[in-house]
């Protein structure tokens, strides 16, 4: 079974409750779910949130869309990632995150792909980037999410779920899905208003006339409305990875 595991939170410091902010008259996490659903290659898609009651809201809507969700720890999301998976005893989790509505359910189809054809331990398009910011996914076996569960440590390797991979590539066979030209420099995630902004107008273009747009039909709109790309350029990629190692090294 590949089990498809969606993480998200109200308790964005950037935009609160991101997740659940109306787009085009659904939360954000609803749109998000109805793409990641077209998938071809997800046996089962579940939602895991935290335990904290100002998450509630997301496991009612997940109620609401017929769609498992667990509640775990806010902080050590790998644990709650370990836990979520344990009733579906998963041979892969693909890792998906709460904050990217124009997840494209093509690139997660090619990755989980890739990743059995070369029967890797831990497969991403995020390790070196050549999609945009926003279409990221990651896959592991089951063995790689128990061997993470077992011996990742520090407080970064916790919360930011695969960050031992980063650090100990050597201990796994790692695949890459690579996309020529590299589309790096677009940013389609949601951590700032800038961010959303771009994202509705996106929806509010392709939405209505083609529910289930792809990435092709995004570079197009930005192709015939580039102004639409110097909406939100002023944040980096990995800046929540980049806070985290920061907060370690200072404490």
């Amino acid at each position: 079974m590949i089990l498809g595991i969606l993480q998200a939170r109200t308790s964005s410091s950037r935009l609160p409750n991101k997740v659940l902010k109306e787009l085009l008259g659904e939360p954000m996490l609803a749109r998000q779910i109805e793409r990641l659903q077209q998938s071809k290659l997800l046996d089962k898609l579940l939602v895991a949130t935290s335990d904290q009651s100002e998450d509630r809201a997301i496991a009612e809507l997940c109620e609401k869309l017929n769609i498992p969700c667990f509640c775990g720890p806010l902080d050590d999301v790998l644990l709650r990632f370990y836990l979520a998976a344990q009733p579906y005893s998963p041979t892969h989790v693909v890792r998906l995150t709460g904050d990217c509505p124009l997840a494209d359910p093509m690139v997660i189809d090619e990755l989980i792909a890739l990743h059995l054809s070369g029967k890797f331990d831990y497969s991403s398009n995020c390790g070196n980037p050549s999609y945009p910011d926003g279409l990221d996914a990651e896959i592991m076996s089951g063995s790689t999410l128990a061997t993470l569960q077992e011996k990742a440590a520090t407080q970064t390797e916790r919360e930011h779920v695969t960050y031992y991979v980063r650090c100990h590539s050597e201990q796994f066979s790692i695949g890459e899905l690579q996309r020529s030209p590299s589309l790096a420099h677009l940013r389609w995630t949601v951590d700032e208003p800038a961010d959303f902004e771009l994202v509705e107008r996106i929806y509010q273009a392709l939405y209505p006339a083609n529910p289930t747009f792809t990435t092709d039909d995004i570079l197009a709109l930005l192709a015939q409305q580039p102004e639409l790309t110097t909406l939100n350029t002023r944040h980096k990629r990995n800046e929540g990875l980049a806070n985290s190692l920061a907060k370690e090294n200072h404490i």
